[in-house]
């Protein structure tokens, strides 16, 4: 099979997919997003990068959004709809794609799946943000819009930090993006979901502040994932559309869980060193086995 990723060029990730491709015999390449060129005309459509025309491959593996204009991300993503109206299967969608960049429509999404959130307030002004302080709880987490990684997201909880906070945010025209600070203890659980099925977890803890993000300085470790763990995990991605997911689960200091994210661009690096898997090599074969 041919496959495609659109990555950054020296990406780890992309590098191990086609390392994992190339073992089960088939061709991967990597595509870079600010390539991408349409052609139109009365009886035929196509979607390419330099040469290559992209809607003659079997997948196209999405593993990466450059930052850019909101005309250049709007036309990433109708390149990637048209080719899945073209017939090039796209992981993940694009639809989960839009969902996961969007942490206001992925909470909205995760609601109306009942699964449990943390209370969230979405707004463009800093005066009803100073409301929804108060409300939740006077220590808060303000996260931007569209991020991974947990870059841009700050803890808040004093109130003339949190009124300068906000206006600096209004001033530069930002979607003030405010959720309660759950007091975690320290860790939370990432869930691989591949094709409807829960591959594999681990637990991640903070060793400078709040944020386990292994990407950052979190430390990650075998976990064993619960039968609730499962069912969050597996509801997430569903709501979301993902092929491929990383669900985030934290804990309150009453045992409650939290869905926080669902990443549609899960890194997999520290989860092969804690499981000593390839997660490359199975999600090559999984894709390949549902083409």
């Amino acid at each position: 099979m041919q496959f495609r990723v659109l990555g950054n060029e020296g990406s780890w990730y992309c590098d191990d997919l086609a390392r994992a491709a190339k073992a089960s015999g088939h061709a991967l390449e990597r595509i870079d997003f600010r390539l991408l060129k349409t052609t139109i005309s009365s009886d035929a459509q196509r979607v390419q990068s330099a040469n290559a025309i992209l809607n003659s491959c079997d997948a196209m593996i999405v593993r990466t959004m450059p930052p850019g204009s909101l005309e250049q991300v709007v036309y990433r993503m109708d390149a990637l709809h048209a080719l899945e109206r073209l017939g090039t299967r796209v992981v993940n969608s694009a639809k989960s794609i839009e969902c996961a960049v969007d942490k206001y429509l992925t909470t909205s999404k995760l609601q109306l799946y009942k699964l449990p959130v943390p209370k969230t307030f979405v707004c463009e002004s800093a005066e009803d943000a100073m409301e929804a302080f108060d409300q939740l709880g006077g220590d808060i987490l303000v996260k931007p819009l569209f991020g991974a990684e947990g870059r841009g997201i700050v803890r808040v909880s004093d109130l003339d930090l949190a009124l300068r906070t906000f206006r600096t945010l209004e001033r530069i025209d930002c979607v003030l993006y405010l959720q309660e600070f759950i007091n975690h203890g320290g860790f939370d659980i990432r869930v691989l979901v591949l094709n409807g099925d829960v591959i594999g977890s681990m637990l991640r803890r903070a060793t400078d502040d709040f944020r386990t993000n292994v990407s950052r300085t979190g430390a990650a470790e075998k976990h064993q994932e619960t039968q609730d763990e499962v069912s969050l995990a597996l509801a997430a991605a569903k709501a979301t559309g993902a092929f491929f997911a990383g669900v985030d689960i934290l804990y309150d200091q009453t045992g409650a869980p939290f869905v926080i994210e669902v990443n549609a661009v899960p890194g997999w690096r520290a989860f092969n060193r804690v499981h000593n898997r390839d997660i490359a090599a199975e999600f090559i074969d999984v894709l390949g086995a549902t083409i």
